[in-house]
C-alpha cells in the first residue's frame, strides 16, 4: 500500500479592510476641494481677479502631474518626456485655430487622437528598456518634438503662436475666465475620481505588482508590458488634456511647453506631494506654483535689497525648499501626513 502524505495548508483569516477613509485624510480632501471650488468667490471678494488665472494654472499642472503620477508613483516609470504631451494638446488648439477651426470638440478630438498615436508608439519603444534607458529615451523623444516645434515657422516657431479665441464648445462658453476655471475644476475632480477607481481596480493592482516584482508577475502569466503600455497611454492623454486647457487659459502655445525642464517640474510636483498617492501630485503642484508665485513677487520691505535678491534668485529658494522636503519628508508632504495618521 502506497504511503500518502497529507499536506495541510494553513488558512490565513481575511483582514477586514476599512470601509471608510481616515478622518484626517477626508479633512485634507475636503479642504483641497473647497479651496479650489471657492477661489473665484474669494478672488471677487478680495478684488484680486489674478487669483482665478493663478489657480487655473495650478489645477492644469496638477492635472498633468496626476497623469505623470500614474506611471511614476504606481508603476515606477520615470518619464522625462511628458511635457511633450502637454505640447501636443496645446498645439492642437493653436494649429487648428490658426486655420479658422474654432470648434472645441475638434480641438479636443484632434489632440487626443494625436496624443494616443504618439504615446502608443513612443511607449512601445521606451518600455522595451528600463531604468536609465527608459528615462533617456523619453527625454530624447521630447527634445525631438521640441526642436520640431521650433522649426514650425508658419506656427510661430520659437516665438510661439497666439490664439485668437478660446475653443468653442457651443453651449459651454469658456470665453469667461471664471467659466473656464470651473471647467478645469470639474475636469480635475473627474480625473481624480476615475484614477481612484482605476488604481483600485484589477488593472491598478497589476500595475503595482509589476512595480514591486515584474519577474513574478511574468511568471504568473500576466502580460506586464501590455499593462504598462496602457498605463503610459492613459498618463499621456491626461497630459494632452492639460495642454488643451493650458492653451485655452493663456490663448497661446509655445515650444517651451515641451521643454524637458517642464517634465522635470512635473516630477518634482509628484515627489513633493507624495509618490503612490492621488492627492499628492495635486498638493505638490499647488505648493510648487504658489511658492514660485510668492518668491517672484516678494514685497516684504526687507532691508539691503533682499526683496530684489529673492525675486532675482527665486529658483534658489525653490531648490532649498525641495531639498528640505526631500531630506525631512521622504514620503512627500501628503505622504508624510498619511503616515502620521496611520
Amino acid at each position: 500500500m502506497a504511503d500518502t502524505t497529507v499536506i495541510q495548508i494553513p488558512v490565513v483569516p481575511a483582514v477586514a479592510l476599512p470601509l471608510r477613509r481616515p478622518a484626517g485624510q477626508m479633512i485634507v480632501i475636503a479642504i483641497v476641494v473647497c479651496v479650489f471650488a471657492l477661489m473665484p468667490l474669494i478672488a471677487a471678494w478680495s478684488g484680486k481677479q489674478g487669483y482665478v488665472t493663478l489657480f487655473s494654472r495650478i489645477m492644469i499642472y496638477a492635472l498633468a502631474a496626476l497623469g505623470l503620477g500614474l506611471i511614476l508613483g504606481f508603476g515606477a516609470l520615470v518619464s522625462f518626456g511628458h511635457a511633450l504631451y502637454i505640447g501636443i494638446g496645446a498645439y492642437a488648439v493653436g494649429m487648428l485655430s490658426s486655420h479658422g477651426i474654432t470648434n472645441g470638440f475638434a480641438h479636443l478630438g484632434a489632440a487626443l487622437a494625436v496624443g494616443a498615436l504618439a504615446s502608443t508608439l513612443i511607449g512601445w519603444i521606451c518600455l522595451r528598456v528600463s531604468g536609465v534607458g527608459f528615462i533617456m529615451i523619453t527625454l530624447a523623444f521630447a527634445q525631438m518634438f521640441y526642436y520640431f516645434a521650433i522649426g514650425l515657422k508658419p506656427y510661430g516657431g520659437d516665438d510661439g503662436l497666439q490664439i485668437a479665441a478660446r475653443s468653442n464648445f457651443g453651449v459651454l462658453n469658456i470665453a469667461n475666465n471664471t467659466a473656464l476655471y470651473y471647467v478645469i475644476f470639474v475636469v480635475l475632480m473627474l480625473t481624480l475620481f476615475l484614477l481612484h477607481r482605476l488604481v483600485g481596480s484589477r488593472f491598478g493592482m497589476l500595475l503595482r505588482g509589476s512595480k514591486s516584482n515584474e519577474r513574478r508577475m511574468l511568471a504568473l502569466g500576466f502580460p506586464t508590458l501590455r499593462y504598462k503600455l496602457l498605463a503610459y497611454v492613459i498618463s499621456a492623454l491626461i497630459c494632452v488634456l492639460a495642454g488643451v486647457l493650458l492653451a485655452n487659459l493663456f490663448r497661446f502655445t509655445s515650444p517651451s511647453y515641451m521643454q524637458w525642464t517642464v517634465s522635470g517640474e512635473l516630477i518634482v510636483m509628484v515627489v513633493l506631494g507624495g509618490l503612490g498617492t492621488l492627492l499628492g501630485p495635486v498638493i505638490g503642484a499647488s505648493v510648487w506654483l504658489l511658492l514660485e508665485e510668492l518668491l517672484t513677487s516678494m514685497r516684504l520691505g526687507l532691508p539691503w535689497g533682499l526683496d530684489d535678491a529673492i525675486r532675482d534668485h527665486w529658483m534658489l529658494g525653490l531648490g532649498i525648499f525641495v531639498l528640505i522636503v526631500t531630506l525631512k519628508l521622504q514620503q512627500g508632504i501628503y505622504g508624510w501626513f498619511l503616515e502620521r495618521r496611520t
